[in-house]
């Protein structure tokens, strides 16, 4: 229930006052701010406020992804088997900024979001303890799990010699160092909740740009750093993390989201985990089934040669950069959906979902058009001539599954509006579809069938497809309901 903090406007929308006992830990302008922020969500006109909070996302994670590209021309530069160890282990690498960022991310922003569309401003602060030990207890098992079972995992993938060597290398110090990852995207979602979105994008924006140079520097031995290879690779990334963390930790203590850590400071509280991990779990399965898709499918290129594996990882990479972009405009509707949840508007929740979802499709679907068209605009970037076989994986990658990017934004991008509203289980269900479709298509046209490459190829644009269509399907009638 919310506290005696809140009161209702005269749109009858919730407004959020401190109690006596809070207003000297909180400011009156951080409170004004903080207010003024849910109001956007739940009264100002739906394109331009959903445009206003996606824009800094959307640069945020464009630069995002142009690390991604970075890193990957920086393994291209130590060779083949290195770019193709990279292809091994970036599914796992992904999982973790997915699940921080997305699943249990989104999750965090739209608990904090329907708090705050209710009034409770105490809960909100709650929460927020509840943030800080989901994220240490992911990352302490996620580098555990990785520890035991990681290179046994990267071998079965069809890992061998230098291939298994680059990616092991990789590996070991992305996951211990994975708690930077953990603390950063979860303590930015909280900020996200509050419906402060320039905040997270300028960190995000910084933590790329310093580690798009150090990255290199530490696997290519720029300057005075030694070459690290690998290694130094996955450093280069953990460390701005990191850094990023403490930042984004210390602009919550600062009072500039009108929320403190002094009111966090509370016993654990099992309705909190469960407001948070009830929807966080059951999405996270969306990001393992994503996951698991990619992870199945390069073990079925492997069997092509290192080549293809290369060439599809290559193309893989592009695909998985496009999550980023939707999750700029996911991230917004999370918080916009949540709020209005909370605040009881419903439909208005609804009309968020579909003008955020549809212009998600629509942007990653020019860009699947346009490299389906211009395939070698990218893999130019990673490959030249003498890399035919990977070449000619890659070109074959594009023109059968880039066309289908549409779809394949438009299930995730409702997903995210699912996790504001609680109601994921659509969106899991339609990538079950993804998972089985992609995997079981692609067993039978390359095993059975003997088709190819090109069979492969073919079960992931279907997977894709099934996903977008089911899940748009679900929502249009369920109405989350």
């Amino acid at each position: 229930m919310p506290d005696s903090r809140s009161s209702r406007s005269a749109a009858g929308v919730a407004t959020i006052a401190p109690s006596p006992g809070q207003a000297a830990l909180h400011p009156p302008v951080a409170v004004a701010t903080r207010t003024a922020k849910t109001l956007a969500l739940l009264e100002r006109p739906i394109g331009s406020t959903l445009a206003r909070l996606a824009v800094p996302n959307i640069l945020a994670m464009l630069v995002t992804a142009a690390g991604g590209i970075a890193e990957a021309a920086y393994a291209g530069m130590l060779g083949v088997e290195a770019l193709a160890g990279l292809a091994l282990v970036f599914p796992f690498v992904m999982l973790t900024q997915m699940l921080s960022g997305g699943s249990i991310g989104g999750a965090i922003s739209a608990a904090i979001a329907r708090a705050l569309g209710k009034g409770d401003m105490g809960r909100a602060e709650r929460l927020m303890l509840h943030v800080v030990v989901i994220s240490i207890v992911a990352a302490m098992a996620s580098a555990i799990l990785f520890s035991l079972f990681g290179r046994g995992l990267l071998e079965l993938l069809g890992g061998r010699g230098q291939v298994l060597a680059a990616a092991a290398a990789y590996a070991g110090v992305f996951f211990p160092g994975c708690i930077a990852i953990w603390l950063c995207n979860s303590t930015l979602c909280i900020v996200r909740g509050t419906g402060d979105m320039a905040a997270p994008s300028t960190v995000l924006f910084a933590v790329t740009l310093s580690a798009i140079p150090l990255s290199g520097a530490l696997a290519l031995g720029w300057g005075v750093f030694p070459a690290f290879g690998m290694a130094g690779l996955a450093a280069g990334l953990v460390i701005p993390y990191g850094l990023g963390a403490v930042t984004a930790l210390g602009y919550i203590a600062a009072g500039r989201i009108g929320l403190g850590w002094s009111g966090a400071w509370s016993r654990l509280e099992g309705a909190l985990f469960r407001d948070i991990l009830g929807v966080g779990l059951t999405a996270s399965v969306s990001s393992l089934q994503t996951v698991l898709t990619v992870i199945v499918m390069v073990g079925l290129v492997g069997q092509f040669g290192e080549g293809a594996l290369a060439g599809y990882g290559i193309g893989a990479r592009l695909e998985f950069l496009m999550i980023p972009i939707v999750f700029g405009i996911g991230a917004a509707m999370t918080a916009m959906v949540g709020a209005n949840i909370g605040a009881g508007q419903h439909e208005r929740a609804l009309a968020v979902a579909w003008t955020g979802s549809l212009a998600a499709a629509t942007i990653v679907g020019a860009i699947g058009i346009t490299f389906a068209v211009f395939p070698d605009l990218w893999l130019g970037g990673f490959l030249n001539a003498a890399d035919a076989a990977a070449l000619d994986a890659g070109r074959l990658y594009f023109r059968i599954v880039a066309p289908f990017y549409a779809f394949f934004a438009l299930g995730l991008a409702l997903y995210f509006a699912s996790q504001g509203a609680g109601r994921v289980l659509w969106p899991v269900i339609a990538g079950l579809l993804r998972l089985a479709i992609a995997v079981g298509g692609g067993f039978l046209l390359t095993h059975w069938l003997d088709v190819g490459l090109a069979g492969v190829l073919v079960a992931v644009a279907a997977g894709m497809a099934a996903f977008g269509a089911t899940t748009a399907a679900a929502i249009r009638l369920t109405r989350w309901r």
